[in-house]
């Protein structure tokens, strides 16, 4: 078995759109949840997100032509992937350059603006390019396209889990000796009316109207997620290939789980037994001994299922004694929940937490739910040495991912 590093990192998100901007914003607690500005929400029942501001394609190296020919997501895909590819300085022989890029709903701003053209004019003035735009595997093939990445491409979507998931299987990949470096993680680009409409209608949705207190995990206030956008994208990388170059590694990954609730198509399984398994099989992987000091960057939506449930995953997992001594956040308190972009940008944080010691805060973690009782570093980021940290994600169709991290 290979060991497998993170050795580039790219970020697109609601608090920053590059890594340095964004976990700056991170440990200081910005919240990038505001008033939706891109659309009116006249009609709509929810009137916040997050949205990613002021992105430029051709800040990325990515051209008006290529920016022409891909939905917004694609974008923020390519221009987080060619962020952690110069990050990273990587280079290796094509046939051994992966690219693992989900996302969990694809081009949807390409498929309302079609749609739109097809209702309001016929189908003749649909686009040519409708299909390749929208469908969601063209982030992954794009940017294999231009990183020349000609080995294993496979693009997942799992819901709210397709980052980690993304991001497992390439390092399964490396792992067993399939490539020596994957591109991987997640984009999304939902942040229209007819996602908020269906999102909204089927009460998964935060209706505050003030952009402070929308998203809340793990409070007793919380009334649902912030829903936002963006890509977190990761160099993963063969751990002697990384070393033989002199790479800059951020940290190792050392295990990964991942399992299905096999419950419903949108709760979580209530006794979070399912995602206590996963979480139990990362940690496993990567040989976690008791009394190593754990750092854990949750799922953490906001909604009044999934932090009850994932409490209790947490708990049965790890057992109550070091679930009570492990250091818990959710960044979605500051950027909302980007969807399949989420594992990605996540375990971003969690990396960057494990390699400079310092756990950003959970946000307006103000009236503690008395059944979510665990630490989740409320407010103000925490310098701590961390020895692992773990990345939770949990997605629609029950499905739960999680990876650990090691330094090394």
């Amino acid at each position: 078995m290979k060991r497998v590093v993170i050795t580039g990192i790219g970020a697109i998100s609601p608090i920053g759109n590059d890594t340095t901007t964004f976990w700056q914003n991170l440990k200081k607690g910005v919240c990038g949840v505001d008033l939706i500005q891109s659309f009116s929400t006249d009609d709509l029942p929810v009137k916040i997100a997050g949205e990613v501001k002021d992105f430029k394609p051709d800040m990325y190296g990515i051209d008006a032509a290529t920016a022409r020919k891909n939905d917004r997501y694609a974008l923020f895909a390519l221009a987080a992937s060619n962020q952690a590819m110069k990050d990273s300085g990587l280079q290796v022989e094509p046939e051994r350059l992966g690219v693992y890029i989900g996302s969990g709903i694809g081009g949807m701003n390409t498929f309302v603006a079609e749609t739109t053209k097809m209702i309001q004019k016929g189908p003749q003035w649909i686009s040519p390019l409708f299909v390749p735009m929208m469908i969601s595997n063209i982030a992954s093939g794009n940017v294999a396209i231009a990183h020349n990445a000609q080995g294993v491409c496979l693009p997942i979507v799992t819901a709210c889990a397709t980052g980690t998931h993304s991001i497992g299987e390439a390092y399964r990949a490396i792992r067993h000796g399939y490539a020596d470096a994957i591109i991987t993680g997640g984009a999304e680009a939902a942040v229209v009316p007819l996602a908020i409409g269906g999102f909204a209608n089927s009460r998964a949705l935060s209706r505050s109207l003030d952009p402070m207190q929308a998203s809340l995990p793990f409070d007793k206030r919380r009334q649902g997620f912030v829903i936002a956008e963006g890509a977190g994208i990761l160099v993963l990388e063969e751990y002697e290939h990384a070393k033989a170059r002199g790479a800059n590694i951020y940290a190792e990954v050392s295990g990964y789980g991942n399992t299905c609730d096999a419950y419903h198509y949108t709760a979580p399984r209530p006794d979070g037994s399912s995602a206590a398994r996963a979480i139990q099989l990362a940690l496993t992987e990567a040989a976690f001994r008791e009394g190593e000091l754990m750092h854990i960057n949750s799922h953490g939506t906001g909604t009044p299922l999934n932090d009850k449930s994932e409490t209790a995953a947490i708990k049965m997992a790890l057992g109550e004694k070091t679930a009570h001594k492990a250091i818990i956040n959710s960044t979605k308190s500051m950027t909302g929940h980007m969807l399949g972009a989420a594992g990605g940008i996540e375990l971003i944080a969690a990396a960057l937490a494990l390699k400079e010691g310092i756990v950003p805060p959970t946000i307006h973690l103000d009236e503690p739910d008395p059944e979510c009782d665990l630490d989740y570093t409320p407010n103000q980021a925490r310098k701590a040495d961390i020895s692992i940290a773990l990345s939770t994600s949990l997605g629609f169709g029950g499905h739960n991912g999680c990876i650990a991290l090691r330094k090394i």
